[in-house]
C-alpha cells in the first residue's frame, strides 16, 4: 500500500514498533500493558478506530482496521488483541442511548471491557436492571474504566424477555469498573499481556440508558456503512488481523533464522529445497488470504447502505474470508514452529540466536 494512501492509525501503529518491542518483556512478566506504552496507544487513538465520530472516534474503514491490527500484532500480539477488543466493545454504542455513550467516551482514555455471554440473567426493575454474577475472559479489563455484561432479561413476572425472533433476548449492560471485582486468574503460556481475567458484580443496578441489545439491527441508532456490518463480522476482522500479524512476524523471523541455522550434517535451512518450497507456499497462503479478505471488505463496504444492515450473503462472505485467513495464519505458524525446531521452544529461548520476535510470537500462539 502506498504511504500516501495508508490510514493514520496504520502509520501510527508502525511508528510504535520500537515502543512495542521495548515493552515486550514487561508485558510478558506483568501481564499488563505498561506505561508509557499505554498512553502512547491512547494518543495514537488506536482504541477509537471503530468508535463513532460524534463520540470522538474515527469510524475507520474495515480494511484499514484489518491492516492496523496486522501491524500491531507483528510487534506484540497481546497489545493487538486488547486493541481489537477495545474497538469491538465500542460497537455497542449504536445500540445504547446517545447521552450514555457520550458520557462513557467523554474520557479520551475510555476502554470498555467485558467477557463473553455465559447464560447470566438480569432482573428487569423500574428504570433499569439489577444483576449479579461472574464472567470470564475479560481481555483488556486492566486498562478499562467501564465494564459490561451480556445477560438474558427476566421480567417481573418471571418470564424471559423475547427478541424480534421470539427467542430470549441478550442485553448488554454497562457500568463503571469500580462496581466490579476483578479476579486475577489469567496466568497463561500465551497472550499473557491481554490480562483476560474474570470479574464479578453483586446486585448492581444499571439504568436503562446504559444498556442495549444487538439482537435486532433495526434498533441501531447510528447509520453509515461501517455500522451496517453486524458486530460479529467486525469481530472476525479484528481476530483475522491479529492472527495475520502473528503469522507474518513468525515467517519473517524464520527467514532470518533460516539464513543462519545449519542443522548438524546438513546445509543451511535457507539452502534446502524443501524449506524454500514450503516457505514460498506459506508466503502465498498469507498473501492470498489477506487479499481475499481485503477484496471482500472493500466490496461489501462500498455497497453497504446507510441504514439497512448488510445482507446475509455479504455477512457470509466477510466471515468466510476472515475465517480462511485465520486458518491460513494457524497453518503458517505451525509450520514455522515445526521447522524452527529447538530454536523455537524450550530453554533455548534465552540462549539461541533465533530472533526474539520468533520466540515471543510462538509463545503467544501456544495458548
Amino acid at each position: 500500500m502506498d504511504q500516501a494512501k495508508q490510514s493514520a492509525p496504520l502509520l501510527k501503529a508502525r511508528q510504535l514498533a520500537n515502543a512495542l518491542a521495548v515493552a515486550g518483556d514487561e508485558i510478558e512478566r506483568t501481564r499488563r500493558i505498561p506505561e508509557p506504552l499505554l498512553s502512547q496507544l491512547h494518543e495514537a487513538r488506536l482504541f477509537r478506530m471503530l468508535l463513532q465520530k460524534e463520540f470522538g472516534g474515527d469510524e475507520l474503514h474495515p480494511c484499514d482496521f484489518l491492516l492496523t491490527m496486522e501491524e500491531l500484532a507483528r510487534h506484540d500480539a497481546s497489545v493487538a488483541w486488547n486493541i481489537f477488543v477495545g474497538n469491538s466493545t465500542a460497537l455497542i454504542t449504536p445500540f445504547i442511548y446517545v447521552e450514555a455513550a457520550r458520557e462513557i467516551y467523554a474520557d479520551p482514555r475510555t476502554v470498555v471491557a467485558w467477557g463473553p455471554p455465559h447464560g447470566g440473567t438480569a432482573d428487569a426493575v423500574d428504570g433499569g436492571y439489577r444483576v449479579s454474577g461472574r464472567w470470564d475472559f475479560a481481555s483488556g479489563c486492566h486498562q478499562a474504566n467501564w465494564m459490561g455484561v451480556h445477560c438474558r432479561v427476566k421480567e417481573a413476572d418471571g418470564s424471559l424477555r423475547l427478541n424480534h425472533l421470539g427467542k430470549p433476548t441478550l442485553r448488554t449492560l454497562l457500568f463503571p469498573i469500580e462496581q466490579a471485582e476483578i479476579h486475577d486468574v489469567w496466568d497463561t503460556i500465551g497472550l499473557r499481556g491481554t490480562g483476560s481475567d474474570s470479574y464479578s458484580i453483586e446486585d448492581v443496578f444499571i439504568p436503562e440508558a446504559y444498556s442495549g441489545t444487538r439482537d435486532d439491527q433495526a434498533l441501531r441508532r447510528k447509520s453509515g456503512p461501517l455500522y451496517a456490518f453486524p458486530q460479529q463480522q467486525l469481530y472476525a476482522v479484528g481476530v483475522a488481523g491479529a492472527a495475520l500479524g502473528i503469522a507474518r512476524a513468525m515467517l519473517s523471523s524464520f527467514a532470518d533464522l533460516a539464513a543462519e541455522k545449519t542443522p548438524r550434517g546438513l546445509s543451511r535451512l535457507a539452502d534446502t529445497a524443501t524449506i524454500q518450497t514450503a516457505f514460498a507456499k506459506a508466503e502465498a497462503t498469507l498473501g492470498a488470504a489477506r487479499a481475499y479478505l481485503l477484496e471482500g471488505l472493500n466490496e461489501v463496504y462500498d455497497r453497504a447502505g446507510e441504514v439497512e444492515p448488510i445482507d446475509i450473503p455479504d455477512r457470509v462472505r466477510v466471515r468466510l474470508a476472515a475465517t480462511h485467513l485465520i486458518h491460513g495464519a494457524i497453518e503458517v505458524s505451525n509450520w514455522v514452529y515445526k521447522e524452527a525446531g529447538v530454536s523455537a521452544t524450550g530453554p533455548c529461548w534465552r540462549t539461541t540466536s533465533v530472533p526474539r520476535r520468533l520466540r515471543r510470537s510462538r509463545r503467544r500462539t501456544s495458548n
